[in-house]
């Protein structure tokens, strides 16, 4: 059973980065090739933000996020990493990484889709 791991959340002001980093215990080529990252606030339902292909080299980006955020591999390390930039107040929340195996390039990154999750880091923007 893969497990995974996330890191790098903490409090931050607006404007701010954080690097979030999710680490699989097991070497996820054969059984993992879909990575996404989620986020969760308070009262909110859990929605997808990032995600990255490892066989098919293609990356998705909720819009809340494109061109702040930045979703990576490290294949040989079993990680994947979410570079947050210009951070706003509205970032704030619970953030899981997730993974899955799946035939192909899906048109949006769902939770039903992943069947491994990290138990989350906290990431808190002040304004």
């Amino acid at each position: 059973q893969v497990q995974l791991v996330e890191s790098g959340g903490g409090s931050v002001q607006a404007g701010g980065s954080l690097r979030l980093s999710c680490i699989a215990s097991e070497n996820p080529y054969r059984s993992i090739n879909y990575w996404g990252w989620f986020r969760q606030a308070p009262g909110k339902e859990r929605e997808g933000i990032a995600a990255i292909y490892t066989h098919f080299g293609v990356t998705k980006y909720d819009d809340s996020v494109k061109g702040r955020f930045t979703v990576s591999q490290d294949i040989a390390r079993n990680t994947v990493y979410l570079q947050m930039t210009s951070l706003k107040p509205e970032d704030t929340a619970m953030y899981y990484c997730a993974a899955a195996w799946v035939p192909l390039v899906l048109d949006q990154i769902r939770p039903g889709d992943f069947n491994y999750w990290g138990q989350g880091t906290q990431v808190t923007v002040s304004s």
